[in-house]
């Protein structure tokens, strides 16, 4: 077996690991031992449990974390798959659904989540939270930026009316929210386990940066906490709606971990660095952060291209330079937020 990726930062001299998520080859094996002896052979010795984990996958994981061989640092909702659900989703339910019904099973799937991860002994389950009901209008946005119409006046009024109907909508859905949050609190607050919101790609998607603010100023909980993956924050940057740097610098705080990949832009994501456009360097300092950081590639990327971009992470993160964020954000403070 190959030793575990792990990189040492100086000054502090502390480790940084990073896991694998199981999305990589859930559907490539019929037993849990096959699955992590595979990722372990990769040189990972962390994993998350992504989402398409088949309950049949679930007695050889529990034995490989009863072993020592791995380290289980989070599970992506829903896990294991649910019961009569045709695939593995994560929203084959969600917390802001306008039918009660589906709500009421996203919690009930959320807290059979809770406790396996209490069961495994790992720290968070990361989660979508659901969408806006509307039109969907972000990928029409992605087809016109590239085909370079990012800059022309129908750009703007597609972007514009995308705002508009989302601001519109969304209220009754961040009520939903809240709703769901509030009855997840007990299971949470039970098991110690961390419930992380991930921030997702589409303009439809809850919540948004303001949104994740207000969740953080209603609830005050250590036990809601932001999912900050990088690939998808891009995409809402590349569409104009955001500043990625000066946003995880406000949510940071509650930062849990990371999801880490690169993106085509303007918007294909999951590929591995350097294949993208993503300036891992300046993100280093989370490097040195008590969080987790997970590597999430396409389910069938090479080998060899992940290991390649563990090299290119380890070599941006080899060096942490807290002020360099710091300074970028200082310098585009009049951007938009």
């Amino acid at each position: 077996m190959l030793s575990p990726l792990v990189l040492r930062i100086k000054p502090n001299d502390r480790t940084v690991i990073f896991a694998l998520t199981t999305r990589w080859n859930a559907g490539r094996h019929a037993s849990g031992e096959g699955m992590i002896q595979e990722i372990l052979e990769l040189g990972f010795d962390h994993v998350e449990l992504g989402y398409d984990t088949r309950v049949d996958l679930v007695p050889g994981v529990t034995a490989m974390v009863e072993q020592g061989a791995v380290k289980v640092d989070s599970l992506h909702n829903f896990c294991p798959v649910p019961i009569g659900a045709g695939r593995g989703h994560p929203e084959t339910f969600t917390f802001a659904h306008r039918d009660r019904r589906i709500r009421e099973q996203a919690i009930r799937y959320t807290i059979k989540t809770i406790r396996f991860a209490a069961e495994l002994g790992a720290r968070v389950v990361v989660s979508h939270a659901g969408n806006v009901e509307m039109r969907n209008m972000t990928g029409a946005l992605l087809t016109m930026i590239e085909a370079n119409q990012r800059l022309t006046p129908r750009f703007e009024k597609e972007r514009y009316k995308l705002q508009e109907r989302r601001d519109k909508r969304a209220p009754r859905h961040v009520k939903w929210l809240y709703e769901a949050i509030e009855k997840l609190m007990p299971a949470l607050q039970e098991t110690g386990i961390q419930l992380a919101l991930e921030i997702l790609p589409t303009w439809e998607a809850l919540p948004s940066e303001v949104e994740f603010e207000g969740l953080f100023k209603r609830f005050g909980s250590t036990h809601l906490r932001y999912w900050h993956d990088i690939g998808h924050a891009r995409i809402r940057e590349n569409l104009g709606f955001i500043n990625m740097e000066r946003w995880l610098e406000r949510l940071q705080p509650h930062l849990a971990g990371m999801h880490l990949h690169d993106v085509d832009p303007p918007g294909r994501d999951h590929v591995m660095p350097p294949d993208g456009d993503i300036d891992f360097a300046r993100f280093a300092r989370f490097g040195q952060m008590d969080i987790l950081r997970v590597i999430e590639p396409m389910s069938n990327t090479p080998r060899e291209v992940i290991r390649r971009g563990l090299e290119v992470l380890r070599e941006a993160w080899a060096i942490s330079d807290s002020s360099s964020v710091a300074s970028d954000t200082n310098q585009n403070k009049e951007q938009k937020i």
